[in-house]
């Protein structure tokens, strides 16, 4: 047990979070320049919501360790991966054809949040909603994402949780 919690309120858990962001967003540039499997408005909300916590991690390992902007870093991680799992459950929805799930050509954001301006390698909505690709091992890329955002929701209110119960438990000076 000492063991997780030193993992889950150090700067590895960072670097962790950092990595598995990278590495999403490396699996979906692959799949959209090397396979020409296009994104739809879903999975360009799925990449921002991966860009805000891979950023976010990047932001905690760079940062000096202070424990208030820690317990701030986790709060706002499980608000991305809580975002994310959303955006996951609805693409899984468009893909089981459940409900009103849909989705437009177009992210809908504002002028000044034009991330498909920005960045379009990354961010620019190419597709309609349908199935997903299929992954190695023969399952969807919505059931992997979802699978892997369950996760990532699990460990950060872990971590949050750890944080919060050091944060509460060490001297004011501390802090």
């Amino acid at each position: 047990m000492a063991f997780i919690h030193q993992l889950l309120t150090g700067k590895v858990y960072w670097v962790c979070v950092l990595l598995t962001g990278l590495a999403l967003e490396g699996v979906a540039l692959f799949y959209q320049y090397a396979l020409g499997e296009e994104p739809c408005q879903i999975c360009v909300h799925i990449r921002i919501w991966v860009a805000a916590f891979t950023l976010l991690a990047l932001i905690m390992c760079v940062l000096p360790r202070n424990r208030i902007m820690n317990l701030i870093a986790h709060m706002l991680t499980v608000v991305t991966t809580v975002g994310l799992w959303e955006r996951c459950k609805y693409l899984m929805d468009v893909e089981l054809g459940r409900g009103d799930a849909s989705c437009n050509f177009y992210l809908g954001f504002p002028e000044w949040f034009a991330l498909d301006s920005w960045v379009p390698w990354l961010f620019e909505v190419r597709n309609l909603c349908s199935l997903t690709p299929l992954l190695p091992g023969g399952i969807s890329m919505a059931e992997a994402l979802i699978v892997i955002a369950s996760i990532l929701v699990v460990i950060s209110l872990l971590a949050l949780g750890l944080n919060l119960r050091s944060t509460m438990s060490a001297p004011a000076e501390n802090i």
